[in-house]
């Protein structure tokens, strides 16, 4: 079984930083991608960024520039540095490990989510 542990989030005002921490734990044989989504409130969850074993990162267009993936595989962490943070950040932002699983004859991802911690963004 695969446990995300999440830290970090709580309100800052616009322009601010806050840094959002995400340790696995469990039976992690092979992943595809690990990272972090965000929900606001009406809204449908979204990629915020995620890297995969090889190192590649993908960032959502609203992150670029702002924000910094960073995995430290030793530990089997990711980090989300955010920086000139703006209101419409606001959201709960969920840790995401997509592993991949055997399916019929070939393989398929699987999603294991995080709690979610909230990031609150005031003007």
């Amino acid at each position: 079984q695969v446990r995300l542990v999440e830290s970090g989030g709580g309100s800052v005002q616009a322009g601010g930083s806050l840094r959002l921490s995400c340790a696995a734990s469990g039976s992690i044989f092979s992943f595809r991608a690990m990272g972090w989504y965000r929900q606001a409130p009406g809204n449908e969850r979204e990629l915020v960024a995620s890297i995969t074993p090889g190192g590649t990162i993908t960032y959502a267009d609203s992150a670029k520039g702002r924000f910094t993936l960073s995995r430290d595989a030793a530990k089997n962490t990711v980090d989300l540095q955010m920086n000139s943070l703006k209101p419409e950040d606001t959201a709960v932002y969920y840790c995401n490990l997509e592993i991949e699983i055997e399916w019929g004859m070939g393989t398929r991802g699987y999603d294991y989510w995080g709690q979610g911690t909230q990031v609150t963004v005031s003007s």
